[in-house]
């Protein structure tokens, strides 16, 4: 079999019963903290755009744009979805040789889920293998420097989830990779110099083909085969060849890689995590950061590369831009003492004090760190150079969220909470907490959306 037919192999065969308890547990946890995000981008420009637009299409709509009544297609709905999670970057993280964000697919499987009225354990069940196919892409070939966007192992990963749920035989979900990976391949330009709205759309307009795939499989589309290995295929023009044992994908012989993802702390892209993490061990030392005279910030390849390279990332002029901005998150968080969304407000993106202070900023690859990476986590190591001469220096590797450092329940319902509560109401946002820790005992997951409407 060729790698499409083997990876829709692996998801057909796929079973809950397949599942242990704590992917089950660590895969709420994922949802919980998905959707809290995917609240709080609610009132988003992009947001509002894209709810405009799909809201124009719903005379037969089966699938809800989360925090509304108004239904749409389950395309249309994977896309809006999927973009409120992803906006506020404060979503989940995968780090192998490409890097992932894969609650992405959740926007795919909550939208599928409702329009097939699965319930929550039919949902769980798809996310997982979501998880499992796009983070072992993202084990097995970087693409990104080779100039493609990591979305493109979204187009797989979101129409093999969404073919589940569809309940698509092997072949039907072979076609819907065929059809996805072929006609959908994203460029890394959405991450290069100064960043737009598209950086938070990415993923969620390659889950919306893939969902679209899946439904055009299902009705007996063919697409272009073998699409990895062909002569015009992925292999040959996108990553170079690789090589993937399918056998040791979880609930075979391997564990689940949904397990081994990363939840954030602050809304920042996961390469500065630790950053801000050294930042604030700094601050405890150092006190008033007027006494800061330079900052000197080591990183790793990757941590460079997405966050410091470009010359935009020291003058952010967009929100993308700044929380992808080592710089100046780094600065943020060394003059406030953390980082929270109202960090990328354009008053601080355009006040002339806080540009001057990140303007202090320098940024290397530090070698010792990039060696480090991802095994050992993502290090950045930051040293303040105070007025007087004497310099100060923190490190971190392993930011809390990290499997090694992992969030606690408490943590996440706090973060939710606190993304939601404005919108959903103190009762609403309870309401709504209670039904996702239970997921695995809903019956359909249109039952989920209700608590869910903003006021």
């Amino acid at each position: 079999m060729n790698l499409a037919e083997r990876l829709a192999d692996y998801a057909y065969r796929l079973k809950y019963a397949d599942l242990d308890q704590r992917v089950v547990s660590e895969a709420k946890k994922r949802v919980v903290d998905a959707l809290g995000c995917a609240i709080g981008a609610f009132d988003a420009v992009p947001v509002r755009i894209s709810r405009r637009m799909a809201s124009s299409v719903c005379a037969s709509g089966t699938s809800t744009l989360l925090g509304t009544d108004t239904k749409t297609t389950p395309d249309l709905a994977t896309y809006v979805n999927g973009l409120m999670i992803r906006y506020f970057d404060f979503n989940d993280t995968y780090l192998s040789k490409e890097p992932a964000h894969p609650s992405d697919n959740i926007g795919t499987t909550l939208s599928v889920a409702e329009s097939v009225n699965a319930r929550g354990k039919d949902m769980i069940l798809s996310t997982v293998l979501a998880y499992e196919v796009q983070c072992r892409l993202c084990d097995s070939a970087n693409i990104r420097h080779n100039g493609w966007d990591h979305v493109c192992y979204g187009l797989v990963s979101s129409a093999l989830s969404a073919g589940k749920l569809l309940k698509l035989d092997r072949d039907e979900l072979t076609q819907a990779v065929n059809i996805a990976l072929n006609a959908h391949i994203a460029m890394r330009q959405v991450r290069a110099g100064e960043l737009s709205m598209w950086k938070g759309a990415s993923f969620a307009n390659a889950a919306r083909n893939a969902v679209f795939a899946a439904l055009l499989a299902r009705e007996g589309m063919k697409g272009p085969s073998p699409i990895f290995e062909g002569e015009m295929g992925f292999f040959k023009q996108v990553s170079g060849p690789f090589k993937m044992n399918v056998d040791g994908f979880g609930g075979r012989r391997g564990g689940f890689k949904l397990n081994e993802t990363y939840l954030k702390y602050w809304p920042v892209e996961y390469h500065a995590q630790t950053a801000v993490w050294a930042a604030l061990d700094l601050l405890k030392k150092v006190g008033d950061p007027r006494r800061i005279e330079s900052v000197l910030v080591e990183t790793h390849e990757a941590g460079y590369t997405i966050l410091a390279k470009d010359k935009e990332k020291w003058r952010p002029s967009t929100k993308e831009t700044a929380d992808h901005s080592l710089p100046y998150i780094v600065g943020m968080a060394l003059l406030e003492g953390g980082v929270d969304n109202s960090t990328y407000a354009d008053a601080n993106l355009k006040s002339a004090e806080i540009l001057k202070f990140v303007g202090r900023i320098i940024v290397r690859e530090n070698r010792r760190l990039t060696a480090m990476y991802p095994a050992r986590g993502m290090a950045n190591r930051v040293t303040v150079k105070l007025k007087g001469g004497r310099a100060v220096s923190a490190e971190v590797a392993v930011p809390r969220g990290h499997p090694a450092n992992p969030m606690s329940k408490e943590e996440i319902e706090s973060k939710f909470y606190g993304l939601t509560r404005g919108r959903l109401g103190k009762q609403g946002a309870s309401a709504a907490l209670g039904r996702l820790w239970n997921l695995d005992r809903v019956e359909d997951v249109g039952t989920l959306v209700g608590p869910f409407r903003v006021r």
